[in-house]
């Protein structure tokens, strides 16, 4: 693939190094952006684990210190005295079965979906719709429960879920590259601490190979894995 002339300039200056520190990494990324708009600083860690094993798939939620900088959209199904409490809490949208046919009639104007346990049949019936979108409430990544104003305002203040992928990686977005160096690496090393302790119990060997962060623009800048001791 053809990379553009101040990709390629950014990459130069890199001369090879590898084992940044986080925060001279993102200083970096921040000193040699070149995108007209806010880029997305990502964050991917290789691990030790064999995500063909049920018993090895990592997965977690963290909330960011100081957010993603995104504005997220929550829709929240519920009824009875729930439905106060979400828009209480924030909440863009709060419904149900009339939400459940907005849906159906191809209505995607929202970015995380919660759901009280008593509505989860109900939510059931759009599985097919917002199962491969990644929407689907689950009580593994904490979108499902009766404490709606805490979940609402976690994922509003920046709560974030990451899963491994099928190459042993994790990758996820932990804020923008216009952030303070200081604020986007307690970012970094808050989803860090979070995927250590997601190690299974079954990992055996090394368990975070590699680290890398990136922003939507740039070259990968590998990172001293020592940082994930901390």
């Amino acid at each position: 693939m053809k990379q553009g002339k101040k990709y390629r300039a950014a990459v130069e200056k890199l001369a090879g190094r590898t084992n940044w520190s986080l925060s001279e990494a993102i200083a970096f990324l921040q000193a040699n952006k070149f995108a007209k708009f806010d880029e997305t600083v990502e964050l991917s860690v290789n691990l030790g684990v064999e995500p063909k094993h049920s018993d090895q798939v990592v997965r977690g939620t963290v909330v960011l210190p100081h957010g993603t900088g995104r504005v997220v959209k929550v829709l929240v199904f519920t009824k009875g005295e729930k439905v106060a409490e979400a828009q209480a809490a924030g909440a863009d949208y709060v419904g149900n079965d009339e939400l459940v046919e907005k849906i159906q009639g191809g209505w995607f104007d929202f970015d995380i979906v919660v759901a009280t346990p008593d509505m989860m049949t109900t939510v059931g019936k759009l599985a097919r719709l917002l199962g491969p979108r990644g929407l689907m409430p689950s009580p593994k990544n904490g979108t499902v429960g009766l404490n709606v104003t805490e979940i609402v305002k976690e994922l509003k203040a920046g709560k974030i879920a990451y899963r491994v992928d099928k190459g042993a990686n994790v990758a996820a977005r932990f804020g923008k590259i216009s952030f303070p160096v200081e604020k986007l690496e307690e970012n970094a090393q808050a989803l860090i601490r979070s995927i250590v302790r997601a190690k299974p119990q079954t990992s055996k060997g090394t368990y975070v190979k590699s680290i890398t962060i990136s922003s939507t623009m740039s070259p990968g800048l590998s990172i001293d894995v020592a940082v994930a001791r901390i």
